[in-house]
């Protein structure tokens, strides 16, 4: 990932390998960037940092926290990544850097260190641990947050052009992943190095990427309509930056999953505040700026995404594969934390956002498609669900790629999880 110019890039495939090399390029970097002698600098290694890398450091007495989100051709870019005053203007509670770098293959962000822990963490704790006090606060936590961005989305929501809507950084979260840069050659990027012409492992079965692509998915009895290849397809062509000028533009973070939220704990009260705004904008395409919250806060867990080994101590998963039709059992489910999430994010978010939108006749008659589409880059593109690519194995992979069908196709007949919860956002419904 990256290039070779890109010191970020340099530093975080050193500190993936484990090559200790990186904490001292690290400091280096901050030493050259912010004048800055970094002591006592350690790596954050947590599962969360899928496309990040995050750490400690002490500087002239004063704790710090550091963190930088790394894309392929990055250093193209030209300050684009990071404009955390944006958030701060429209009013959304965002913690501000104390030190900024926006250089391209030098963008990080440096923080005063908190006590608090990430929002992730404690969602991760509440996955395994009935604690029904610390769940209502996270839930009400959420609610409110929810509110306030709401608040903000309705106050800069606003026709954009397709111009502008291309300029937004957000794009390299979702359809940027699926092609080659520079001339936009698809199947490209993450998608062909991930799995076009690689082999799959599922528990009982063995696929080409090929048969894989066009199979035809029934997961727990129910049958899907597209195929992962007619997925992919639909999002390069409806997820073109230049078509999703016609849902308007909002002033969003575009990457708030839970590891770049702080949860604060405070006299029977949590609150919850943003970091790392490395997608924020101003004209970001209304039906995507929820996209990434709903998924990987939600639908991401428990376990498989970030855990694959506990998922595969934790599920039984079975695949068998007949006639272009893959069959994926499992007995994965949302925990009460996360289902209770996911309504608060159906009613205090999505609801009422669509409903300004189809009131100010900004909403496409295909918002689900767009929704869905979103929502299946979301795991299929953050990192390789194959099995035995990075910390995947057969039972992760089978479940993750069955829920990004659930979340990307409509089942042929009956209703899922996802149905459900389109249904209940529906502002006709």
């Amino acid at each position: 990932m990256g290039q070779p110019n890109s010191r970020t890039a340099a530093i975080r495939e050193k500190a993936k390998r484990g090559d200790g090399s990186a904490e001292a390029l690290l400091a280096d970097l901050l030493r050259d960037l912010f004048g800055v002698d970094a002591r006592d600098l350690a790596i954050n290694h947590d599962q969360y940092s899928l496309n990040s890398l995050n750490g400690f450091f002490e500087a002239d007495g004063k704790p710090y926290f550091f963190k930088f989100h790394q894309e392929e051709n990055e250093q193209e870019m030209s300050g684009e990544y990071y404009r955390a005053d944006i958030l701060a203007k429209a009013g959304l509670p965002v913690d501000q850097p104390l030190m900024m770098s926006t250089l391209p293959g030098e963008q990080i962000l440096v923080y005063r260190r908190r006590t608090d822990p990430r929002f992730s963490d404690a969602l991760r704790t509440l996955d395994g641990l009935h604690d029904e006090q610390m769940a209502r606060q996270a839930v009400d936590a959420e609610r409110r947050l929810n509110e306030i961005v709401l608040s903000v989305y309705l106050r800069t929501l606003h026709p954009v052009t397709p111009d502008a809507v291309m300029k937004e950084p957000v794009h390299r979260l979702f359809r940027d992943r699926l092609v080659t840069a520079p001339k936009g050659t698809y199947p490209g990027g993450r998608l062909e190095s991930f799995y076009v012409g690689k082999t799959f492992d599922f528990p009982g079965v063995t696929l080409s990427w090929d048969s894989l692509s066009k199979a035809c998915f029934v997961i727990n009895g129910i049958e899907y309509r597209e195929t992962l290849g007619q997925l992919f397809d639909a999002a390069h062509e409806r997820l073109n930056p230049v078509r999703l000028a016609d849902s308007g533009g909002v002033t969003a973070h575009g990457d708030a999953h839970n590891a770049n939220v702080w949860f604060e704990r405070r006299e029977g009260r949590a609150s919850l505040s943003f970091f790392d705004p490395a997608f924020a904008g101003e004209h970001i395409p209304t039906l995507l700026a929820e996209v990434k919250t709903t998924f990987h806060n939600i639908l991401a867990h428990p376990y498989w995404l970030y855990d694959p080994a506990l998922a595969e101590q934790t599920f039984k998963a079975t695949a068998n594969y007949e006639n272009g039709r893959l069959f994926a059992d499992f007995d994965w489910k949302l925990t009460p934390v996360r289902k209770a999430l996911l309504e608060t994010k159906a009613e205090a978010m999505w609801k009422p956002l669509l409903a300004a939108l189809k009131q100010r006749d900004m909403l496409p008659q295909d918002w689900r498609k767009v929704v869905r589409l979103g929502l299946f880059l979301c795991p299929t593109l953050v990192m390789n669900l194959r099995a035995g690519a990075t910390s995947h194995n057969p039972t992760s992979s089978l479940i993750g790629l069955s829920v990004a069908m659930m979340v990307g196709s409509d089942p042929d007949e009956g209703e899922d999880l996802i149905t459900r919860f389109l249904a209940t956002i529906d502002p006709e419904g």
